[in-house]
């Protein structure tokens, strides 16, 4: 038997086409309100950190906000179990600004890692775990500025969009991304830093890479919490295992991690205690103090 629709369905069906592809049409020119794509000057490498310029380098996700705020000191809390037991949260939370990165939460740690979040610094890789807990680091403090940072490739197909949706729902949020350029920037970092090109020696940058160079844009002086020196994981005798994540007690031994992401050289890994290496030259360059456990 033969399906005939009503003149009537058919209208209905060829207007809610028409509604939905307009629906697609306006989404799209939304997600490309700050030209994400098209920015891809190359820009040269300031001799210093502190003359890179935050308000050029992260571009609003909506609206024509800019990333100018100063602070004169800032924490940056790691995510590492080091801070387990600690009882820092108070004196972290009396920091003028404090910095996290990207899933680690507050709730049911702040006697330890505090709970004041001023800046938020996630990677393309946490986006969708961030995203999915809104009440935790989008709606808990909406004071949170978040900074989203990714390869421009991925950024620019899926992952913008779904930060726009999410700030639709979250009017207060304030949420930048690392722009292509200074992507770029990033790397370049990195190369002038350890004489290494990241792509060739099949490098990762971490979040922590990110939010120091971020800290040093936006503070004064830095007080780094849990983050172990570079040379915290060959001493001897061995440091006992620790998880590598505070809120993830079965996640792979902290220093297991390091040390085969530095040594391994099939695929691409954070090199994370080059990365260390690294931030213990711009500790009196840039006035970055690091403690639990304390750097020589």
């Amino acid at each position: 038997m033969k399906n005939h629709k009503s003149p009537h369905a058919v209208v209905l069906v060829v207007l809610f086409g028409l509604v939905m592809l307009l629906i697609i049409y306006n989404s799209n020119n939304r997600n490309e309100v700050f030209h994400y794509n098209t920015l891809r000057a190359k820009p040269s490498l300031p001799s210093s950190l502190k003359k890179w310029g935050v308000k050029n380098g992260y571009l609003p996700v909506s609206g024509n906000k800019t990333l100018d705020r100063h602070c004169h000191h800032c924490a940056i809390v790691t995510s590492s179990s080091h801070l387990l037991g600690s009882k820092l949260g108070a004196t972290i939370d009396r920091s003028e600004c404090t910095i996290r990165m990207n899933d680690a939460p507050t709730t049911g740690y702040a006697a330890d890692v505090g709970n004041k979040t001023t800046f938020r610094v996630v990677a393309h890789s946490s986006i969708f775990r961030v995203l999915k807990r809104p009440q935790e680091f989008v709606n808990k403090t909406p004071e949170t500025v978040l900074i989203f940072w990714g390869p421009p490739v991925r950024m620019q197909k899926v992952l913008i969009k779904v930060i726009q949706r999410v700030s639709v729902s979250f009017p207060n949020m304030s949420a930048f991304v690392a722009s292509p350029s200074r992507m770029k920037q990033f790397d370049d970092l990195f190369r002038m830093e350890t004489g290494k090109d990241r792509v060739s020696s099949r490098s990762w940058l971490s979040t922590g890479w990110f939010t120091m160079v971020i800290a040093v844009e936006l503070c004064d002086s830095v007080h780094v919490y849990g983050m172990v020196p570079p040379n915290y994981c060959t001493q001897k005798p061995q440091p006992h295992k620790m998880p590598y994540h505070y809120y993830e007690p079965k996640s792979p031994d902290e220093c297991a991690t390091y040390i085969h992401n530095e040594r391994s050289h099939k695929g691409n890994h954070h090199r994370f205690i080059t990365e260390k290496r690294v931030f213990g030259k711009w500790a009196s360059l840039y006035n970055i103090t690091f403690s639990h456990p304390d750097w020589d």
